[in-house]
């Protein structure tokens, strides 16, 4: 099994514009997206969130368990759910957050069960690693239980909304160092590294810190991983009309470890001596089931069968 640890929240979507703009809630949440789209595509997953006992919680909880994801490892809580404005130009998603005493982020260590043995895997990412008690409480799972296991990090820097940078970017930094796979944007970049450094560059350095696999998703221009024997393999991103980029980056993530799980790649000493050629592989499923979900509204993650 992977299990995904983060967020789940609502995505309050613009529809109209001007005087006349109103929003449409869709599920969301970056590991949510991540979690719902590996149970579309048939891999074993399960999610470990705080997830509030409100209508929207209720949607939240149903769509996982339609999708296939095992919700044992979800507390709930009578906090409000985290709902998240997003603003679109030109299809580019960005987010205003409204998380405060949610029951996604009043969360705490003790309050989740123990973690199975048959995990296999970890993800983590997200808003959850923002904004404490919920930062410092995946901080914790994470150290405590993601020894001998895959461990992918999708950064999606948010220090904006952090009421702690310093300790959110140390948060980062530990985490990076701890992890397998890291992926990263090209704001992500820039809000890690500062300096004139190109990307390359930079991905450099982040997987200097321990990483075996980073990766740079970069939109509409596809993707490029450094892997463990230093070289890099890029991917094109499909050419497709994009309705709105709202998890696209979660359903890439699915997508690699989805294809990382179907060749028996998922484990450490496997991902560590990973090929280009499977990494290539891997790169271009994530590639192809983000380009399925541009197409549609929100974050609607394809199904196995859509990517035959």
């Amino acid at each position: 099994m992977i299990l995904c640890c983060g967020e789940a929240l609502v995505d309050m979507v613009p529809d109209g514009v001007g005087k006349d703009l109103h929003y449409r809630p869709k599920l969301g949440g970056s590991v949510f997206n991540t979690a719902r789209a590996l149970g579309r595509m048939g891999v074993e997953v399960g999610f470990l969130s705080g997830v509030s006992n409100d209508p929207f919680g209720e949607q939240l909880n149903k769509s996982l368990q339609e999708s296939g994801v095992d919700t044992s490892t979800i507390v709930r809580g009578n906090g409000l759910t985290t709902l998240a404005f997003v603003h679109l130009d030109n299809g580019d998603a960005t987010y205003r957050f409204y998380d405060e005493n949610s029951a996604g982020r009043m969360i705490y260590t003790q309050d989740f069960p123990k973690i199975s043995p048959d995990v296999q895997a970890m993800f983590f990412g997200g808003i959850s690693l923002c904004l404490d008690p919920a930062a410092s409480t995946y901080h914790e799972i994470f150290d405590a239980n993601t020894f001998g296991k895959v461990t992918m990090i999708d950064l999606n820097v948010r220090s904006d909304i952090a009421t702690d940078s310093t300790a959110y970017f140390k948060r980062l930094k530990q985490m990076i160092a701890h992890s397998d796979i890291v992926k990263v944007s090209q704001d992500d970049l820039d809000l890690l590294i500062v300096g004139e450094h190109n990307p390359m560059e930079k991905l450099a350095m982040i997987k200097s810190e321990g990483p075996s696999i980073v990766i740079l998703t970069e939109g509409s221009k596809g993707m490029r991983a450094l892997h463990s024997d230093g070289k890099v393999v890029h991917v094109s991103a499909p050419k497709v009309t994009v309705k709105d980029t709202i998890g696209a980056g979660d359903t890439f993530n699915a997508g690699f470890l989805a294809m990382l799980k179907n060749q028996n790649l998922l484990s450490k000493r496997e991902v560590n001596a990973i090929s280009a050629a499977n990494l290539q592989k891997a790169l271009e499923y994530g590639a192809k089931a983000a380009a399925i979900v541009v197409q549609r509204e929100g974050a609607n993650p394809p199904w196995a069968a859509e990517l035959v």
